[in-house]
């Protein structure tokens, strides 16, 4: 009597496929990935490239760029499963989307919140997670699904590029702050990805360094604040990082994906590739790293002749896609949250004021502050002058305005000298002229003549051929 209703049973989901009524559901994944193609199980973990890139187009499928436009990326949507694209968006600092729209006269600007580094000198988690109620909240409006943040490696080397968007160097405060920021955001019903997982300390030659750690140093210092964030916050999303992790590239090492985040502590949830991180697709794929981004031809070939030759399982290849789509039924769109593409942004910089100023620390006071019946003043430096309001990059912003230092100044009544202005500004103009002429030459040499210009600084690190170990202790 069982065999006959399992053999039933099975009868009407084939026919259910095969019929093309068969859509996704929070229950029925397992049914969904039974009925997939190995291709189109390729192209979800994949993604769908990244519109315009000049080398190693996507396979199928559109960018789904009218959705969320200036996303990082998207999952592919498969549509007589009923797979929705979900959006994944940049980053640390607050949401990255395009501020303008073809044929819209709309502009659809975001909130600059503090910094990594400023939000962890509070030492103030609750302040934290307003700050991640504000930035989710605009993730939701604006029709994101997974914000790619936060960035929690230590700071190690003071001139890794990205040491703005990290927290600390300390473990347990890095942990804290992250694991605050995650409840905030995803109090929201949107993800955030947690990242980049692991060891990645500096960022030149950024994908062919080889971090070479010991166990201790390794559990103590660099995996804790990791640890802390995805047992106490459980984000939906990791985010595997760029470089080898002795000798393997950690978005293809089974023992950091597997074996410590999923079978140590517990991890549920999906883990992505930094864009164009790792080389082999099928070494992904195995090691437990499900969805790889933007997507690649050479990835998808990868894994189709990967579980083809054998040297990849379809349970495996079936593994990554059940978590893939665990992430996408969790998400707004597949909910299908109607969001308004209107956050209320006066209110999120109130709260951006409120936390950068409990972030500033004053490391030493000799009574010259606070400045009292003083106008004029002068105002050293270079960063004064040349100024950036936030990161860089993926870290970045496109906000309405910024309020420079010498424009807070003299909105609070003071009155900046401007024979030192015009010096430090004439200064800043003749290096920034000097070091693009520099960055235009280095392009051409080191990217081959196939790469138009315009691409060069993207796929940059693509291009790097050099394998260089970094012992840490």
């Amino acid at each position: 009597m069982n065999k006959t209703l399992l053999s039933m049973s099975t009868a009407a989901v084939l026919l259910t496929a095969c019929s093309g009524e068969l859509k996704l559901r929070e229950d029925n994944i397992d049914e969904i990935v039974n009925a997939m193609t190995l291709e189109e199980k390729a192209q979800l973990i994949i993604g769908v490239g990244m519109p315009g890139l000049p080398v190693d187009q996507p396979v199928i499928g559109a960018s789904d760029a009218g959705k969320v436009p200036g996303a990082a990326g998207f999952t592919a949507t498969i549509e007589r499963l009923g797979i929705p694209a979900i959006a994944l968006c940049d980053g640390p600092a607050g949401l990255r989307i395009s501020p303008t729209r073809e044929g819209d006269e709309q502009t659809y600007y975001c909130t600059h919140f503090p910094i990594g580094t400023l939000l962890a000198s509070t030492w103030n988690t609750e302040l934290v997670k307003q700050v991640g109620v504000a930035m989710g909240n605009e993730v939701l409006e604006y029709g994101g699904d997974v914000l790619l943040a936060p960035a929690v490696n230590i700071h190690r080397n003071p001139l890794c590029g990205r040491n703005f968007e990290y927290y600390s160097e300390d473990p347990v405060v890095t942990g804290k702050i992250a694991g605050a920021y995650i409840d905030g955001i995803q109090s929201n019903g949107v993800g955030t990805s947690i990242k980049h997982f692991a060891f990645n300390s500096q960022e030149t030659n950024r994908m062919n360094n080889n971090a070479l750690i010991d166990v201790r140093t390794m559990r103590e210092i660099y995996l804790k604040g990791f640890e802390i964030a995805i047992k106490e916050s459980k984000p939906w999303t990791v985010m595997s990082s760029y470089n080898y992790f002795n000798g393997t590239y950690t978005s293809e090492s089974y023992d950091l994906l597997t074996n410590v985040l999923r079978n140590e502590w517990g991890y549920k949830g999906t883990v992505m590739t930094d864009w164009f991180g790792g080389a082999d697709g099928a070494a992904q794929v195995a090691a437990g790293n499900d969805m790889l981004q933007p997507g690649r031809q050479t990835q998808y070939n990868d894994i189709v002749n990967g579980v083809k030759e054998g040297s990849l399982t379809t349970e495996e290849v079936d593994l990554c896609c059940k978590r893939i789509l665990n992430l996408v039924v969790q998400s707004p769109t597949f909910k299908g949250y109607k969001y308004s593409n209107k956050p209320d942004l006066k209110a999120h910089a109130d709260v951006t004021r409120q936390s950068a100023t409990e972030g500033m620390v004053l490391l030493e006071n000799n009574g010259a502050l606070p400045m009292k019946n003083v106008k004029n003043i002068a105002v050293f430096g270079n960063a004064a002058y040349a100024w950036i309001a936030g990161g860089t990059g993926s870290g970045d912003v496109n906000r309405a305005y910024t309020v420079n230092l010498i424009e807070g100044l003299k909105n609070a009544g003071y009155e900046p000298n401007e024979t030192l202005k015009t010096s430090y500004e004439k200064w800043a103009e003749e290096e920034n002229t000097r070091n693009t002429e520099i960055n235009a030459e280095r392009r051409k040499n080191w990217l081959p003549d196939l790469l138009p210009s315009e691409r060069a600084a993207t796929l940059l690190p693509m291009y790097s051929l050099a394998k260089h170990s970094l012992r840490v202790s």
